[in-house]
């Protein structure tokens, strides 16, 4: 029952040790043509092979080695495999330090700041207190659980949009179509957190920047193929969105040219807001081999007729 890691050799030697100390009864392997195929188990990537369904048969378990899983929910896999996507600490505190730094500067209106120095202007911008400010998050799960956690002594308006109705202390959470159209009409700043799904694909768009108040400001660091970046950069043209920080594009790097780069309004960081720390990843990753092992449900197993 092999563990199959195909990963930078530095994080593979910290799963390496972990798995030797922790769990040695699981032969683990990071050299795919050192092992037969047969003998796979589990496999952790982030980038998967082709036909996995044919190339590793036998396969209970198939890990991503981040957040995202969307690169293989659809593909053919083995019968009894499931999907487990990347549940851990050091994930969760990146991409919660990024929402909490891209939310204050947009409500205070960094963008426009810098683009007021670049200009060597000097003059100060209308501004609102944090209870004036209202904070929407698109997306309930553990990222979303723990920006919104972070965000909630600043004193902002919280809300939360998922696709299944949920109840967060302090948080006012909407569901369905009818709760995302009434929470985008009342979000000032709005954060994507979502999985990448076929219904999620391309959510942030034209229709969906209408919606939203005049002068609200966008967060983006779901995945690029939320957004479509034209209807971007034209709200924000138009002057319907104030501002955005962009964290994930498509494609990856942009184009030397892209507009993006160059926006006065856009923030645009190289898909930096999450990693996967190796250690913690590590830890739970053990973790769920044992639950797995126990026969119980690893954590961040995912729904494949859902996508996450």
């Amino acid at each position: 029952m092999t563990f199959l890691m195909l990963s930078f050799p530095e994080r593979v030697e910290v799963f390496r040790r972990h798995f030797e100390r922790d769990l040695p009864e699981v032969p683990f392997v990071s050299d795919a043509a050192a092992v037969d195929p047969l003998d796979v188990r589990y496999l952790m990537t982030w980038s998967f092979p082709d036909q996995l369904e044919t190339l590793y048969p036998n396969l209970e378990l198939i890990f991503s080695v981040g957040a995202g899983i969307d690169q293989v929910v659809g593909k053919p896999i083995p019968p009894k495999a499931r999907l487990v996507r990347m549940v851990e600490s050091g994930l969760t505190t990146l991409m919660r330090d990024y929402v909490v730094m891209s939310v204050l500067a947009l409500h205070r209106r960094l963008p426009a700041y810098i683009d007021q120095q670049r200009r060597g202007e000097w003059k100060n911008l209308p501004f609102q207190w944090a209870d004036q400010r209202r904070v929407g998050v698109l997306g309930l799960g553990e990222l979303g659980l723990a920006s919104l956690e972070a965000l909630r002594p600043f004193g902002f308006q919280l809300s939360g949009w998922s696709r299944s109705p949920k109840e967060i202390e302090g948080v006012h959470c909407h569901h369905g179509a009818d709760g995302l159209a009434q929470m985008l009409a009342q979000t000032d700043i709005l954060i994507c957190l979502l999985p990448l799904t076929p219904e999620t694909k391309g959510i942030l768009n034209a229709d969906l920047f209408a919606r939203l108040p005049k002068g609200a400001a966008l967060v983006q660091i779901g995945r690029g193929a939320h957004m479509d970046q034209d209807a971007l950069l034209a709200a924000l043209d138009s002057g319907h969105l104030d501002a955005a920080f962009v964290d994930v594009t498509v494609p990856e790097p942009l184009p030397a040219d892209h507009p993006l780069w160059s926006h006065p309004k856009v923030i645009l960081t190289p898909h930096v807001a999450g990693h996967t720390r190796a250690d913690s990843a590590a830890e739970a990753t053990v973790a769920n081999m044992r639950l797995h092992l126990a026969g119980l449900d690893p954590k961040g197993l995912v729904d494949p007729a859902r996508g996450y």
